[in-house]
């Protein structure tokens, strides 16, 4: 054979191997780079492959960015655990999740001037990059390790395990199984350190649970101590109660 013929195989080869590279999710994103809703393979995945992170579908032509688990269930739907602002969904076609080179998380709506959604981060280390964990967390890092944002510190409607609710966060409903806008259903830490879940409708607001008619002490719950941190273990349970999206779900449906 040949050095043309050995030149011509080479080339083949490279050419056949180049699309399988360029379909590749990467594995962080880098500073003044994006995900975009147009492309099927864009989108970030956890170590061990359990989480991605992308721009999941919600409706026809209706998107959210989102991490949820890559496995599906059997009807072929994924267990969705945090999106970014859900109550503003976003078009196809040229929408992305852009990492700015000072260090602010953007998602742009093509349709729309403003950001449908920002971390307002910044990095001064010039080399942040946006990974997701084998948690589920989706976190921005800088080149000195400091977490300049998470997913894990601004849940919606899902506590996952080892992910902590504090005081400063709080879980909140989805309107439906089919609708992941703001529902009425809240789960807090009040100002008296009770672990609470909140009715707050368009006319009532109200403590769904525990019974607001006995008192803390006498059900069992201290109300000292001001840390206010409650984490789901990795069992799926928590000392005081067990926290995720089917409860809270099911409350909408079943109030």
């Amino acid at each position: 054979m040949n050095l043309l013929a050995h030149h011509f195989i080479l080339v083949l080869i490279i050419s056949c191997l180049a699309p399988l590279t360029s379909l590749s999710p990467p594995s962080s994103l880098k500073l003044d780079s994006s995900l975009s809703v147009d492309y099927k393979n864009n989108f970030l995945i956890s170590p061990d492959g359990v989480f991605t992170a992308g721009f999941y579908i919600v409706g026809d032509n209706a998107f959210c960015f989102s991490v949820w688990f890559t496995k599906p269930l059997f009807n072929g739907d994924r267990t969705v655990v945090w999106m970014a602002n859900s109550d503003s969904l976003i078009k196809g076609k040229r929408s992305i999740l852009s990492l700015s080179k000072t260090g602010n998380l953007v998602l742009l709506d093509a349709d729309q001037e403003l950001p449908i959604w920002t971390t307002r981060t910044r990095d001064s280390t010039g080399s942040a990059e946006l990974k997701l964990n084998n948690y589920g967390n989706l976190y921005l890092q800088s080149k000195d390790k400091q977490i300049l944002w998470q997913s894990f510190g601004s849940p919606t409607d899902t506590l996952l395990p080892n992910q902590p609710l504090t005081k400063d966060t709080e879980l909140v409903s989805s309107r439906s199984q089919t609708s992941y806008s703001s529902g009425f259903y809240k789960m807090i830490f009040d100002n008296d350190n009770v672990l609470r879940l909140v009715y707050s409708g368009p006319k009532v607001t109200g403590v769904y649970w525990p019974n607001p008619a006995v008192r803390a002490w006498d059900s069992g719950r201290s109300t000292y101590g001001s840390e206010r941190t409650q984490p789901l273990t990795s069992l799926g349970g928590s000392s005081r109660v067990m926290a995720c999206s089917s409860i809270l779900q099911m409350m909408e449906v079943n109030p």
